[in-house]
Parts: C-alpha cells; structure tokens; sequence
C-alpha cells in the first residue's frame, strides 16, 4: 500500500472511532424518550438510509444472494437480535448516567474478541495475550469484591458485540448489505412497536421540525461510522486498524467524567487502570508480531 492510501485509510479510522465516541452526544438529545423508543427511530431510519447505499452501490445482488440462503439469513437473524441487544443496552446506558460503564465494556471488547477466537476458532493465544486477558479479568473481579455485584452494563455490552462479530466472522456477507438484512428482520417489530406503543414524541406529524430532523438523524449516526470503519478497513491492515478502536470508548470515558460528572471511584479507577494495562499489553504484543512478521517478509 502507498502512503496516500495508509493516510486516507488512518483519516477514516479516525472519522469512525470519533463519530463512535461522540454517540453519546446524539443520544442524550433524546433523553426524554424511552431507550426502547430511541431504538425503535434507529432501527426504522437505519433501513431508509442503508436501503439507499445499498442500491447506490451496487450491492443489491449480494442482499438478494443472502436471501436465498436459509443459513446465512438464520445466522443474520441472530446477529441482528444481539445487536438490537447492544444498541438498547447502549442507548439505556447513556440515558441513564452509566456511559462510564459503557467504556469499560468496549474497552474489554476487544479483549473478549481474542478470548473467543481461542475458545471458538482454536487460536492460540500468545503469552502476552495471555497476560492482557488475565489483567483485564483482575481488573473486572476488583470491582466485583468491592460493590458486591458484576459490573453487568459493561459486561453484557461487550459481550453483545463480541458474539455479534463471531456470528458475522461466520457469514459470508459484507458489512453493508449484512447489516440492512440484519435491520430488516428488526424493521417488523420496530414499527408495530412505533404504531401501537410509542409515545406522542414520535409523532412526526405534530412535533417540531428540529425534534423530526433529530430523529431521522438516528440513521446517519448508525451508518456513517460504519461506512468510515469499511473503508479504513479496506486501506489498512487489520492489526493497525485495531490500533483504533480505543478512540471510540476513551472518547466516552472523558465526556463520562469530565462532561457529565459521573462518579469515579476508587474501585471504579483501579478496574480501568487495569484494563488500561491489559490493552497496553495487548496493543504491544499486536505490534510487536505485526514488526516481526514484516521483517520476515523483508529477508
């Protein structure tokens, strides 16, 4: 790859991980709505707008190729309900002052992912891998004796996600056209929840504009990151492009404390340095192989 294209592709990884980050933000617009509702104008907006990128981009033929796969639509069905999961999980979270919980969960996301990929694809899981797993699960079982409880919010974030991404490593479907399946399938329930429970806030017909225009926003804030992270994606290698992704939950840990002063306590602090500790180790042994595997290529 030229150095255009690396710089092209580190702008958009950026682009991704910030708009990510900056979620949060969208969402405490509309914190007067239920999660459930918010949820409901994401998924109905997602479909219009993904609908148009799809046939924009010619994608159409891969949408109609899944359908006609009883497997892959099933694996799509179960990806798409985990990831309405995460997105309710995650908007609840912000509208209910927990967003440094939702940090904590996708900082331990990635982590999760290189657990499973031992657990589910036999990787092997190098020592130092080793290492950042067994200091993240310290750090999460510091908290645990402390409060007496899990940290559930953060745990069931990053879990909803790391299954999400084993269900999609496993169909043979790109992002976009995935994703609309995916929004599809949710698309039934989200508008017999609009019609029959919604409250007088979705109603478009008599709220303000600037209230419409906030909701119909739910989809590019869906989208955009997505596009931004497909396009890194296809300009970077996958291993720098993880260097990335603790943009998005550092992002939210700053605005968690220092915008919307939650509480950070003493237990609270010691798990985050922890897993602060197991990705620093993580991103060190990630870097280190990608040198050493470059190097071998050279001789």
């Amino acid at each position: 790859m030229n150095d255009k294209t690396l710089k092209s592709g580190a702008i958009f990884a950026l682009a991704a991980y910030f708009m990510w980050g900056v979620a949060p933000l969208y969402f405490k617009l509309l914190q007067a709505m239920p999660a459930r509702e918010i949820l409901m104008h994401r998924i109905v907006w997602s479909a219009v707008v993904l609908v148009i990128l799809v046939v924009m981009s010619g994608k159409l033929p891969q949408v109609k190729s899944a359908l006609r796969n009883a497997k892959v639509m099933a694996i799509l069905l179960l990806s798409g309900i985990l990831l309405a999961a995460n997105w309710l999980l995650f908007i609840w979270a912000i509208n209910s002052d927990h967003l440094l919980d939702a940090s904590l969960g996708y900082y331990i996301n990635p982590l999760l992912n290189v657990l499973f990929g031992r657990l589910f694809f036999q990787e092997k899981l190098r020592r130092m891998q080793q290492i950042a797993v067994a200091l993240a699960f310290i750090g999460v079982t510091i908290l645990i004796i402390s409060f007496g409880q899990l940290p559930w919010i953060a745990l069931a974030l990053a879990l909803t996600f790391a299954f999400y991404g084993l269900l999609r490593k496993k169909v043979a479907v790109d992002s976009l056209p995935g994703l609309l399946l995916e929004t599809l399938m949710m698309l039934p329930f989200a508008v017999f929840y609009w019609v029959y429970f919604s409250s007088e806030l979705s109603n478009l017909s008599t709220n303000e504009w600037s209230l419409n225009m906030t909701l119909i926003s739910a989809g590019i804030v869906t989208t955009a990151p997505l596009l931004c992270f497909t396009a890194a994606a296809r300009r970077l290698r996958y291993s720098t492009l993880g260097f990335f992704q603790y943009l998005g939950p550092s992002i939210m840990f700053v605005m968690a404390v220092w915008v919307f002063h939650e509480p950070l306590d003493k237990a609270r602090l010691i798990t985050f340095v922890f897993v602060w500790l197991a990705l620093f180790v993580f991103s060190y042994d990630s870097y280190h192989t990608y040198r050493k595997g470059k190097q071998v290529v050279k001789d």
